[in-house]
């Protein structure tokens, strides 16, 4: 599908998806209490309540902005080029939209012929079955979207570099996130002023919790905003964290090539680990640029940011290209 496809498709499904948001409330508006109850404890009894038209406006942009942004991103996204792209998009179009129109009509269902929104019970299956019925949505329509396998490399293009008999040689390079490495230290520092406080008694229950919070915060913040990337003639290494301890490693017999790709967060879906099932494409995404890239020769891909990256996808390919004779 093109992207003018894609952007019809947005706005067509946008338009029904806008008219049962707003069409719902709007039809059964002399049946519904003013307010409406819109919030729900644990146990399904109404403790929040709005406007109706308050309330209308919240499901309009619950629903519109993620339109908004699904429909740019089919005209002018850079992700919708990839397999990976295209199933989520697809994936979050349906899936939001089951969620969108699921959270209208519920709340609706649970303020119809009340006197007052106090009333307006909302049982918590149901609030479990709209969710497991966006999450099936999108998976489904992510399946069903993804289009064909990214197309392979020419290999007459791969950087490739020549080996010099029997001398083995070795890249090892690194990448950061200055944002994640400051972001995590202010965490751990909170942590530590926490950990202080309920030494000397002065902290207990909410402020406990904020001291995991932190703690796991900086925990995960530290052990991420680096790589450290290693290729030699076992294969490709990626170690995770300021010494690289956790690893994932890719034996040479596993690659069928390396290129270079410069990618951004916003076309594999954000920072961190970023794949979907079935895609068979996987990004440790530390820091928009340049990515080192392998294809697998079961036909998955997996990219990491890392700097010099074109080094060390020549000395992958040498290395393939080696092993296979």
């Amino acid at each position: 599908m093109t992207s003018k496809g894609r952007a019809a498709l947005a706005l067509g499904w946008g338009t029904l998806v806008t008219a049962a948001v707003a069409g719902v409330p709007l039809a059964l508006r002399d049946r519904l209490p003013d307010p409406l109850a819109t919030h729900w404890s644990g146990a399904g009894t109404p403790d929040g309540h709005l406007s109706f038209t308050a309330s209308l406006w919240a499901g309009l942009a619950l629903w519109g902005v993620a339109w908004v942004v699904l429909t740019a991103l089919a005209l002018w996204g850079p992700a919708l080029d990839t397999r990976l792209g295209r199933a989520s998009w697809s994936g979050f179009l349906f899936g939001w939209a089951v969620l969108a129109v699921g959270v209208q009509v519920s709340t609706v269902a649970a303020n119809l012929d009340v006197a007052d929104w106090r009333q307006a019970g909302l049982p918590p299956w149901q609030v479990a079955v709209v969710v497991f019925a966006a999450l099936a949505a999108g998976v489904l329509a992510g399946a069903l979207g993804r289009g064909g396998p990214d197309p392979r490399r020419d290999p007459d293009a791969l950087p490739a570099v020549r080996l010099r008999p029997g001398r083995r040689s070795v890249w090892v390079s690194r990448a950061s996130n200055g944002w994640l490495v400051g972001l995590s230290l202010v965490a751990l520092a909170g942590a530590l002023v926490c950990a202080g406080l309920a030494v000397i008694g002065l902290l207990s229950g909410p402020g406990l919790v904020a001291l995991a919070g932190l703690s796991l915060a900086a925990l995960l913040g530290l052990a991420t905003c680096s790589t450290r990337v290693r290729v030699d003639e076992n294969g490709l290494r990626v170690g995770l964290g300021p010494f690289g301890g956790l690893a994932r490693r890719t034996p040479i017999d596993r690659i069928e090539s390396a290129w270079v790709e410069t990618r951004s967060p916003a076309e594999v879906g954000g920072w961190g680990i970023r794949g979907l099932p079935g895609t068979g494409r996987v990004t440790f995404m530390l820091r928009g640029g340049e990515c080192l890239v392998i294809r697998r020769v079961t036909g998955g891909e997996f990219a990491v940011s890392v700097d010099d990256a074109s080094h060390g996808a020549a000395l992958l390919n040498a290395y393939v290209a080696e092993a296979a004779h």
